[in-house]
């Protein structure tokens, strides 16, 4: 079995972090990540097992991630990780590869947005410098490990995209 305990990967993993677009329901959830795992625990580069692992955060992101060390993933397994997440996509009905939205916290409530809806929230002060946000744009489990995945909005692109003037 190549997928291992997401704590166990070391800091240099690849890292890739999927907003998935609504709350799921109990069964849709336990029915996504079994999917997923299934294919973590078959998951290969050039007929090698990929060690790998994955989390599940706030009931809206899948987080995956590779040792590189023991085996890098390639062009082809990354593909057919995609390509098992878009079928998730048609079953579940909502987006997981759409990497355009800006995700944020409302109080404990994870809120998606377009970044012209965000922008807008930024200016009539709904959202703040302070907001905590999600930064998928991480390539690396170091990054989210540092707090650099989930933290205010100032800290990160998110700043100097939608605050610059505050």
């Amino acid at each position: 079995m190549s997928r291992v305990p997401f704590e166990a990967l070391p800091d240099e993993s690849r890292l890739w972090v999927f907003g998935v677009g609504r709350d799921l329901d109990e069964s849709e959830e336990e029915a996504f990540l079994n999917k997923v795992d299934h294919f973590l625990d078959t998951w290969m580069a050039h007929g090698v097992e990929l060690r790998c692992g994955r989390d599940w955060r706030h009931g809206r992101f899948l987080l995956v991630a590779v040792d590189e060390a023991s085996e890098p993933p390639s062009g082809c397994s990354i593909d057919a990780m995609v390509r098992v997440l878009k079928e998730e996509e048609g079953v579940l009905g909502l987006p997981i590869l759409d990497s355009s939205p800006v995700w944020f916290l409302k109080g404990d409530t994870v809120q998606r947005a377009v970044r012209a809806e965000f922008k807008r929230l930024a200016e009539d002060g709904t959202v703040g410098p302070e907001t905590i946000v999600f930064d998928n744009t991480v390539t690396r489990l170091t990054e989210e490990r540092e707090g650099r995945w989930e933290r205010a909005a100032t800290h990160g692109w998110h700043g100097r995209a939608f605050f610059r003037n505050q």
